[in-house]
Parts: structure tokens; sequence; C-alpha cells
């Protein structure tokens, strides 16, 4: 195959010229771009029970926020655990999940204790990431100021001055919620967030609903429930949610 001439690759006169991404090419440098990856907009709630939810994190020390995938649950409680530590209201985040494999046995996984429990607790990870931008997550992570932990290690603490987020509430079992719910502290939140519809345990194991059902009937806890209406995954997730 012959080479195409040289003269063949420069623009004709009548060509379109190539218009810059950025403004004027001569104006641009790479380097002056901002490449911050931490959000810094605020969260703003898609429907109206995500505002009932961000309005009772705000009002009680304890919520309850029950309700489908994708209803946006787990990321209101980060973000709102976020804000309040970004704003000296607390003064660390602790974060907790079940270490229950979702219908499937992966066996003996490698590695220390924290490797062992990182793929478990890798949606908190993305949350924290997603909010804080991952250079100020690793520094919070180092010195303690956010702490994420299984729920196997929160038995005989308390937990003063913190925002506490319970995710995944419907793999953990009645003693075990209550456990968990007793760890408040002084001048401290809890968050709990579940699906009771997608529990991993056993049917009749999960306690997530009975405890919601009693605790409903404090003035002092807020207990919200969320539907397919407030999905903000794909629409396709709401359709399948009403009739799965």
């Amino acid at each position: 195959m012959a080479k195409r001439s040289r003269h063949a690759l420069k623009p004709r006169s009548g060509d379109a010229k190539v218009q810059p991404l950025f403004g004027d090419a001569a104006d641009w440098n790479p380097l002056e771009v901002d490449r911050e990856q931490s959000y810094t907009r605020k969260v703003r709630p898609q429907s109206a029970n995500q505002r009932v939810l961000i309005e009772a994190i705000q009002r009680h020390n304890v919520a309850l926020a029950l309700g489908p995938a994708g209803t946006g649950k787990t990321y209101l409680a980060i973000a709102a655990a976020v804000e309040a530590f970004d704003a000296g209201r607390v003064g660390r985040i602790v974060l907790s999940r079940p270490a229950v494999e979702a219908g499937e046995n992966l066996g003996y996984l490698p590695g220390d204790v924290q490797e062992k429990l990182a793929p478990y607790l890798r949606p908190l990870y993305d949350a924290l990431n997603d909010r804080l931008g991952g250079k100020r997550l690793r520094g919070l992570l180092a010195d303690g100021s956010i702490e994420i932990a299984p729920v196997a290690y929160m038995r005989g603490r308390t937990l003063n001055n913190a925002f506490i987020v319970v995710d995944e509430a419907q793999n953990c079992t009645y003693g075990q919620i209550k456990m968990l719910l007793t760890r408040l502290g002084w001048h401290s939140t809890l968050v709990m967030t579940g699906d009771p519809d997608q529990t991993d345990l056993l049917p009749g194991f999960s306690g997530l609903s009975d405890i919601a059902e009693r605790l409903q009937k404090l003035p002092d806890v807020a207990v919200v429930y969320l539907d397919h209406q407030d999905v903000v995954r794909h629409p396709l997730v709401a359709s399948m949610l009403t009739v799965i």
C-alpha cells in the first residue's frame, strides 16, 4: 500500500477549522484545570420522602430509614454525617455494616482483618469517597476521625460526640440491632438504614421491621419509609421493584 503524500495531510483552505474544547487554545493550560474530585455542592432531596428523611436526621438523634434499593438511604445518611462533621457538630464518624454475604459463600478471604472486611464495607467507602475525595478520606481514616467497623466489633462501646450510620440493617438480628441502638452516647446521632425485603438472613431472623414498628411509637425517634417512587437509579429499577 502506497504511503500518503505529506501534502495530503495538510488541511485545504476551504476546510473548517478545528475549535478548541476549552476556549482559546493559546490561553488553555491543563495544569490550571481544577481537578478536585470531592463534591462541594450540597446534597438535595430528589423526592418528598427523601426530604422527610433529611429533616428527620436533622431533628432527631435516632432515625431509621427503611426502603428498597436505590432510594438513597445510605448516601443521604453518609452525606448528613459528613456535613455534621465538617460543621463541628460531631467529632467523628462511625460507620457499621454486618459482614453478611448476599446469597453465596465466598469462603475464607486472604489478608488481615481489614482486608477480609473490605469487600463487605466497600459501599461505605464509595459513598465517603464521593463526598470527601480520596485524599481527604485517607487522612481522616488514618487519624481515626472516620471509623468503619463491622457490627461484630460494636458490642461494649459507648459512642459519644459521634455520627453513627448503620447500613444494611436488614441483615442484623433483633439482638444485634438492639445492641447497636444502645451504643448511642452523649451528643451523638444514629441513623440506621435497610431494606426489609432484601435480607440475606434466614426467614424470620431479621429484626429491622420489628424494631422499626416498636420505635415509631416514640416521639423522639424518627422512622421514615421510602418506596419505589424514591428510587434515584435507572428508571427500570423502580419499575422492576413494583413486580418483583
